[in-house]
């Protein structure tokens, strides 16, 4: 398998196109309301709403990230360990980010490295353990395991935790560096080697008053070179020829002595030549360390790594479905049908806004309160003028629609008790403009501006969503525009919702089915009205605007018959 390209959001193989959502869009179905409902995390929020604010038609993609995402929201415990892997990898990013630093010491380079390396093996490692002990059905989840096992068999990592452990074993026994200084005549150093590396630290400083005490005193002078107490490291540099000598200081940090510039001498060779040398063993062991893991961990072994950004956005969309089922809500897996064919049927639909708004309290909505509707495209109706009273759920249906494709086409369960859907190849929506936009155009004029740049992108496989689009004061012009708007849905072959309180938009549209081109049919679709309450419910029918007016006349008791009956008891 080839590490490099796999994905939790796409199959190897597949080549899928991909749409982003207008600003518009995103906005009118309240993309960013539904991440802040997943995290408060910005990293989190920015890399979720990226997601969504694409979208792909190819079923096979939808299928394998439906199935993925099912498998994490039966599977707790397989969110549990991933998101406990999810704080490692943030760490290892921070550390591979230090690793492209420059100017990071060849220590720094070592530990941080072991660091990179030991937190790597330890996720490989948990990951493996997890998909090894679910049951996870999908393929996405099933070709991870079988990756991690090979990367874990293959980078034979049973040996590179050994290694590891017995690397930062040592490193952090170092404690001191012992060096030996060759002198001349003149006792001035000529060239600087380390004996050894020493798991105790010097705790004496007066180190050159020893050194004057022993050359001033010939039995306290050490006959050879050996030094029993120490191992052979590294042999003298060779490179540094001829010092001066400076003046000794014991310096406050870690009471290391070291040598000033001497005015006899003009510089510090000393320090130079100690710098090197230590400076070119710790490079020369970095180096050696790099080569050797190498042949545990190749550039490939870290592609999972890219998939944290995919695996959060399943655990925060499962665990968010977690509690919207608990809340008493149904969520369902979506039936993925031909994109050709450009249906969609849903039994018990809502707006999962709805469900949000209850789990935060925002309202004290029960999920037995909340009003579901059937709704499909097919061939009778594809485009849906819908027409009702004010605040009767026009715009909260027309949302719930589009947002139940963006949910079902990233592989999220669809607020409803069943839904088959033919992906659309992007979503578009048209809701009332900010008033602040209109000032050069006028409302009008900027709301067919954005019609018309809506036209010139959609195709039949798209979904337009209007919401009391070309409403304005004078309604002869904007029922004079929509007209031909939908005239325009049907020649190209959308499927659309357009709620308006035009109501005679609703009106004659067999006339329109049968004088213009087209497969997509005209329906008028209404939200009904019970006994002068909003019922929240929708069905196809004319607009009603009369037979609404007149329950609300009933209800309150504005008809001429209530009136006229309490003026003459007022007579009486």
């Amino acid at each position: 398998m080839n590490r490099e390209d796999f994905s939790l959001f796409t199959p190897q193989g597949v080549n899928a196109t991909y749409k982003t959502l207008s600003k518009e869009a995103l906005n009118d179905l309240s993309v960013d309301y539904i991440c802040e409902a997943l995290t408060k995390d910005p990293y989190e929020l920015n890399i979720i709403k990226g997601f969504l604010s694409t979208i792909t038609d190819n079923e096979e993609v939808i299928k394998y990230r439906r199935d993925i995402f099912e498998d994490f929201l039966n599977f707790p415990n397989l969110r549990d360990d991933l998101t406990a892997l999810i704080l490692k990898l943030k760490d290892l990013r921070e550390i591979e980010r230090f690793q492209k630093d420059t100017e990071a010491s060849s220590l720094w380079q070592l530990i941080n490295r072991l660091r990179e390396l030991d937190g790597y093996v330890d996720c490989i490692t948990a990951i493996k353990k997890t998909l090894e002990e679910t049951d996870v059905k999908s393929a996405g989840l099933l070709k991870l395991k079988e990756m991690v096992q090979s990367i874990y068999r293959d980078n034979g990592f049973t040996e590179l935790k050994a290694d590891i452990t017995e690397m930062f074993s040592m490193v952090r026994d170092i404690k001191s560096i012992t060096l030996g200084v060759n002198l001349d005549s003149l006792l001035r150093p000529k060239t600087v080697g380390v004996i050894s590396i020493n798991d105790k630290a010097f705790t004496d400083s007066g180190l050159l008053k020893k050194f004057m005490n022993f050359a001033s005193n010939q039995s306290e002078l050490n006959h050879g070179t050996e030094v029993s107490t120490f191992t052979h490291f590294h042999p003298a540099n060779p490179s540094t020829v001829s010092f001066g000598l400076g003046t000794s200081v014991t310096g406050a940090q870690n009471d290391l002595n070291h040598f000033e510039n001497s005015s006899l001498t003009g510089a510090d060779p000393m320090s130079d030549a100690l710098k090197k040398v230590v400076t070119d063993i710790l490079k020369r062991t970095v180096n050696n360390l790099k080569s050797t893991l190498n042949k545990y961990v190749g550039n490939s072994g870290y592609t999972f790594i890219t998939l944290m950004p995919e695996i959060t956005f399943y655990i925060r969309f499962s665990e968010l479905c977690d509690k919207i089922i608990a809340k008493g809500f149904t969520l369902s897996k979506a039936d993925i049908l031909n994109k050709s064919d450009r249906l969609t049927t849903a039994k018990g639909i809502y707006n999962i806004k709805l469900a949000i708004k209850s789990l935060q309290g925002e309202e004290c909505t029960e999920a037995k309160d909340i009003i579901t509707n059937d709704f499909k495209f097919d061939s009778s109706a594809r485009i849906y003028i819908l027409t009702g009273p004010n605040r009767g759920g026009k715009t909260t249906i027309t949302q719930a629609v589009g947002l139940a494709f963006l949910l079902a086409q990233n592989g999220i369960y669809v607020p409803a008790n069943e839904m088959s859907i033919s992906p659309a190849d992007n979503i578009f929506t048209h809701f009332p403009a900010d008033e602040n936009d209109t000032v050069d155009l006028g409302r009008l004029g900027e709301e067919s501006k954005r019609l018309s740049e809506i036209f010139t992108s959609a195709t039949k496989g798209s979904l337009l969503l209007l919401n009391e689009s070309l409403a304005t004061t004078n309604v002869s012009e904007g029922l004079y525009i929509a007209k031909d708007v939908i005239k325009a849905m049907r020649y190209l072959g959308v499927r659309s919702i357009f709620n308006t309180h035009m109501h005679d938009l609703a009106r004659n549209l067999e006339e329109i089915n049968s004088t213009i081109e087209g497969d997509s049919k005209i329906e008028s679709m209404v939200t009904g009205v019970e006994n002068g309450k909003r019922s929240f419910k929708i069905f196809i029918a004319p607009p009603q605007g009369v037979s609404y007016a007149k329950d609300i006349a009933v209800k309150y008791g504005v008809t001429f018959e209530k009136i006229k009956e309490e003026i003459d008891l007022r007579k009486a």
